[in-house]
């Protein structure tokens, strides 16, 4: 039985990590273009972006995931992700990347806005152009500040993706649980934590190295 709670988790896992995955590659991107939104000169732009931000970090993701998944059947009568496992997927993904999104353009605009306004300056009386000082002088030392709370949002994240099973997709949390309900084991609960804690683990010395790394901005 051990094993085959061990390769059902394993499964679930690997779920898990393409959710993780996914959702990073995603909202990382956008949630740069939401922090060059909000602080952009267009107010009507800003206060819009502002607005949204706002709603989505002031909501539940749960309640966000089930909006996106049972929203567009109930709306056009035709439910767009499909019954299957892949469809399930997506629109977590899609639910799990806007929320991220938002809480990471928060956090892109703390670490824009922190880099010194003089050195921005001294760039363009050196001749430098936008594109050039942002990413030769503000990105390299945004990524010094944003890596601290960054690295809380993606631990955060892992822990999230359990949040998928409330649409019955196969990740982590719902193969532990699978076992409760049809052999009436609760012992592959805690060994699904275990998982949880190695995923963690390794993402927390992940970012170690990385805060050691950067740390030539001192």
């Amino acid at each position: 039985m051990f094993w085959t709670v061990t390769g059902a988790l394993a499964n679930g896992l690997a779920t898990t990590f393409e959710i993780f995955i996914l959702t990073l590659v995603f909202a990382l991107p956008l949630g740069l273009l939401l922090a060059f939104g909000t602080m952009s000169k267009c107010k009507p732009l800003k206060v819009l972006l502002q607005v949204f931000i706002w709603i989505i970090r002031g909501t539940p993701l749960m309640l966000q995931l089930i909006i996106i998944f049972y929203g567009p059947g109930l709306w056009l009568g035709k439910n767009i992700w499909g019954g299957n496992e892949a469809g399930r997927i997506t629109a977590t993904v899609v639910a799990f990347a806007i929320n991220y999104a938002c809480y990471f353009s928060v956090i892109f605009k703390g670490g824009i806005e922190g880099v010194p306004v003089g050195q921005r300056e001294a760039g363009e009386v050196l001749g430098m152009t936008k594109s050039q000082i942002f990413f030769k002088v503000t990105l390299l030392q945004m990524v010094k500040r944003v890596v601290p709370p960054m690295s809380n949002e993606i631990i955060t994240l892992v822990k999230d993706t359990s949040l998928a099973r409330i649409i019955a997709a196969y990740e982590l949390t719902f193969a532990g649980a699978s076992f409760m309900k049809s052999a009436g084991l609760i012992w592959p609960l805690f060994y699904t934590g275990v998982f949880y804690l190695l995923f963690i683990g390794i993402l927390t010395l992940l970012f170690g190295y990385i805060e050691k790394k950067l740390d030539y901005f001192r």
